[in-house]
């Protein structure tokens, strides 16, 4: 088992946990680096769990005790860390045409994409967008830089969407102002962020809605996420491919100008109204 199936056995079992066990559950997900090093002592103390929930939660997800998942998630890591030190993606033969090579992943990355994601969960998380009193997108590193997009576009067609900045304040201090008919629309890719976690645990704990786009149905994000949208991003780099998230930020804007044309169409008057009274000064 490697540590992306751990992931997965977290999260089907988490609703079943007891509040300790979570705890337990909530550090292994954002601490799998620090795992091989902690004995089940430290992670008592890391967590404010006993010894006896530690041992538990290990075993209610299939093992044994803390050491085996212990040896187990440091066979993966090391395992990880031997294939990134090549470019596994990259054949030799396939160097000569790099850029046929990249689109073809990004093209993959789509495909896989649309057969992931559920038309029901795309249309829902839609409807979540249209409820929502106020929409706010965050992210960090990339996921930044998508997250001002989807909030544009939200507000090309009629969305009241912002975009949380990171600067002189952080997530969670912008997050004190949320209420709990406002939604959180979360991106978050590898390496994933702890603040931003922190943020989809804090807008939970308000009560707020909370979606999530990311690569896997165990990613971190998802644990607080009433509506998870996974997309592929592999790349040939070390960084993450935008092309799938592209296509899936264009298509909640699109959906949610057609679920409300009306709204979208008085929105799109008025930018062109704006635009035509703008004077240039000569």
């Amino acid at each position: 088992m490697n540590i992306e199936e751990i992931r997965t056995h977290i999260h089907e079992h988490y609703p079943g946990l007891s509040r300790n066990q979570k705890k337990v559950a909530d550090y292994f997900i954002e601490n799998f680096d620090k795992i091989p090093f902690n004995s089940v002592q430290d992670l008592a103390k890391a967590t404010g769990a006993s010894v006896a929930s530690v041992v538990r939660f290990t075993q209610s997800i299939g093992f044994s005790g803390f050491s085996e998942i212990r040896d187990t998630v440091a066979n993966s890591l090391q395992s990880q860390l031997e294939n990134n030190k090549k470019f596994p993606l990259i054949q030799n033969s396939e160097l000569d045409n790099l850029l046929i090579t990249v689109a073809n992943q990004d093209i993959k990355n789509i495909n896989e994409t649309l057969q992931i994601i559920n038309a029901a969960d795309f249309k829902e998380a839609v409807t979540m967008i249209h409820k929502a009193r106020r929409v706010y997108t965050a992210g960090l590193g990339i996921s930044y830089l998508l997250s001002q997009i989807l909030a544009y576009q939200l507000m090309q067609v009629g969305i009241g969407a912002t975009c949380y900045n990171h600067n002189f304040t952080t997530f969670l201090e912008q997050a004190l102002l949320m209420i709990k008919d406002d939604l959180m629309i979360l991106l978050s890719f590898p390496p994933y962020s702890t603040e931003t976690i922190e943020l989809a645990k804090a807008a939970h704990n308000k009560g707020s809605k909370v979606i999530a786009i990311t690569n896997k149905p165990a990613a971190p994000a998802s644990f607080y996420a009433d509506k998870t949208l996974v997309v592929k991003s592999k790349n040939l780099l070390y960084t993450n491919s935008i092309a799938a998230v592209s296509v899936l930020i264009n298509a909640i804007s699109t959906e949610c100008a057609i679920q409300n044309r009306e709204k979208a169409e008085h929105m799109i008057t008025n930018l062109e109204k704006l635009s035509k009274d703008i004077t240039i000064p000569d």
